[in-house]
């Protein structure tokens, strides 16, 4: 890879994290309005907001894997390489 295939994915990778960060406010923001809706008409009764702040957190926990987690989308020349010998049934050459 060289330095601007690199600098193309960080940036997407940034991207992602900071747009994370602005679903979580979202996430917040919607968790306290459907409280206190919640809270306004029907305290007391069943917690309805449980499923959309449920809802959310799901997606919530997909885009942070996303962002955050391991990138198996950066595939090494030695990965491939590996990859090709263990489909060809022969043992990589040794350097």
């Amino acid at each position: 890879m060289d330095e601007n295939e690199i600098r193309e994915i960080a940036k997407k990778q940034l991207k992602k994290q900071a747009d994370f960060k602005g679903y979580l406010w979202i996430w917040l923001a919607v968790s306290v309005m459907l409280t206190a809706i919640w809270a306004l008409t029907s305290f007391g009764t069943y917690y309805w907001p449980i499923w959309a702040i449920f809802g959310m957190g799901i997606g919530a926990l997909f885009s942070g894997i996303d962002a955050y987690g391991k990138n198996p989308r950066i595939i090494s020349e030695a990965a491939i390489d590996a990859e090709v010998h263990r489909l060809k049934g022969t043992k990589p050459e040794s350097s």
